[in-house]
């Protein structure tokens, strides 16, 4: 399976087309990363430049772009009416393809590294690469801005940075680095040049001012179009999907005699995220992504999420013992959140079924997540179980070499424990919204509530298995100890849980 991983850099520079020209030219200048983006805003004085690359490059390409933005642009001069804090202000990494979010974590890390060493800019981690808590909102890390970073750094401990000098760059500024879920920049444009109107709406719309749970937003005065716009970040647009955030700010616009104009979208967005639009505004009914021409040949030709399951089956049927137990233990994890979520869809069109529909929305959103979540693992359990066949290969002729590969034995043992109690997690998560669905989702869909049940017990003790065995190469009483507890608790529930479904199915087939 190939393996992706995209990055989006954002620079302090909207105005000079020939700047971000270059910049892109030194990050395409690595052999393996390929720009996909660049967008560049005037009124902000703000580029967002979109590559994808194999992770082993990802690195180099990243670094050489924000090389070229530290010799270009010159903070000291700056001015535009997006937060920034650096030439380059911030630059998250995102997992596609094969690539975990404990890669692009290891992956932002060697970035920040080779940034503040090589470049002597203060490197700032942030979302899943905080290494200080209050830092993993990046509005928290960015703090204060160039000016306010600049004048604190050398005096004020909260302001040292992860990486690089404890001393501002003048020219260069400061950059955040991170790894993040994909994010959505949507912009909402508003009937009006009252700059007010656009502050208290992103005030209702932002979570930190008590609105959606998984949107930042702010307002601008946009000169040239004499307007004003709510700007954001969806940070999870699974949970905070882009149609219901444009109702709330249409909603929350219509209290102040303002219509909504347009609104558009900063850079790539997800194909899902638009397939949610749709299946919001057209009302479709029963609809489901294979519907979508180019998905449907992706799975024909092989590739998609988690590659054709022709493959996969092939994978596990083939003499290699990787993909094995675990990986089938987290497909059927990821089958039972895909069963529970085409229930909730199911059901939330119907009008007979509109006292569960808010309830059931927030289900299917679950179990999207899940399903994503998983599939994931059932390339990380591989990746686990290769790891420890390399330890127990390690050479073992002297004592070094004997200490050393017992050290790796025991290290990749304790992730290839981890992993399956991921997949038991997640997989008893789907359950329990399978059993959600097998009480309150169409009729109908009985049965297919009732095999999520089943898809979702096996993947919990098939996992269960594959933790249990892989104790036995540890010496770590704690550890083991905790895993067994862990696993005491959770199977019973899900043998419970399960059994509860399978109730529930029997009485409606009577």
């Amino acid at each position: 399976m190939s393996k992706l991983i995209e990055c989006i850099p954002n620079f302090s520079e909207g105005r000079r087309p020939e700047v971000i020209d270059e910049i892109v030219a030194a990050i395409t200048s690595v052999d393996g990363a390929y720009a996909l983006a660049q967008e560049m805003d005037p009124d902000h004085n703000r580029a967002v430049v979109t590559f994808a690359s194999d992770p082993d490059v990802v690195v180099e390409a990243a670094f050489r772009g924000i090389a070229k933005a530290a010799e270009l642009i010159d903070m000291q001069t700056h001015t535009g009416e997006h937060p920034r804090m650096g030439a380059t202000d911030v630059c998250p990494l995102v997992p596609l393809d094969g690539v975990t979010m404990e890669d692009a974590v290891t992956l932002a890390n060697q970035l920040g590294a080779k940034v503040g060493s090589e470049l002597d800019i203060p490197v700032y981690m942030y979302e899943d690469a905080a290494k200080v808590a209050g830092r993993k909102n990046l509005a928290k890390a960015r703090r204060g801005q160039y000016e306010g970073i600049r004048d604190e750094i050398e005096t004020v401990a909260s302001r040292k940075p992860d990486y690089g000098p404890s001393k501002m760059n003048l020219k260069a500024g400061a950059t955040a680095i991170g790894a993040r879920f994909p994010l959505v920049a949507y912009n909402v444009y508003l009937g009006t040049n009252d700059i007010t109107v656009a502050q208290k709406i992103a005030d209702a719309v932002r979570h930190l001012r008590g609105g959606l749970r998984f949107v930042k937003a702010l307002g601008f005065e946009i000169k040239e179009r004499n307007q004003v716009q709510v700007s954001m970040n969806l940070v999870n647009y699974t949970k905070s999907p882009v149609y219901r955030v444009f109702e709330m700010i249409k909603s929350e616009a219509e209290r102040y005699g303002v219509a909504v104009t347009s609104s558009e979208l900063i850079g790539l967005v997800p194909q899902a995220a638009l397939m949610d639009v749709s299946e919001f505004y057209l009302r479709l009914e029963n609809f489901s992504p294979d519907q979508v021409l180019e998905n449907k040949l992706k799975q024909v030709v092989g590739g998609g999420e988690g590659g054709s399951s022709s493959n996969f089956y092939a994978d596990v049927a083939s003499s290699s013992p990787a993909p094995g137990g675990g990986s089938v233990s987290a497909s059927a994890g990821a089958l039972a959140a895909a069963l529970a979520g085409m229930v909730c869809r199911l059901t939330v069109k119907k009008k007979k079924f509109a006292a569960v529909r808010d309830e059931l929305l927030e289900v299917s959103t679950k179990a999207d997540a899940l399903r994503k979540e998983l599939t994931e693992l059932i390339v990380e359990d591989e990746k686990a179980f290769d790891a420890v066949m390399a330890a127990f290969a390690l050479p073992k002729s002297n004592d070094k070499q004997i200490s050393a590969r017992t050290a790796a034995i025991a290290e990749s043992s304790r992730n290839a424990t981890l992993v399956p109690m991921k997949v038991v997690e997640s997989s008893l998560a789907s359950l329990r919204l399978a059993r959600v669905v097998a009480e309150k989702g169409n009729p109908n869909s009985i049965t297919d509530a009732g095999v999520a049940g089943l898809m979702a017990l096996a993947g919990i003790e098939g996992a269960g298995y594959n933790a249990r065995i892989n104790l036995k190469d540890l010496d770590d009483a704690k550890f083991c100890k905790e895993i067994t507890e862990r696993l005491a608790k959770m199977i019973p529930e899900a043998q419970k849980v399960s059994a509860e479904i399978r109730e529930l199915v029997e009485k409606a087939l009577v």
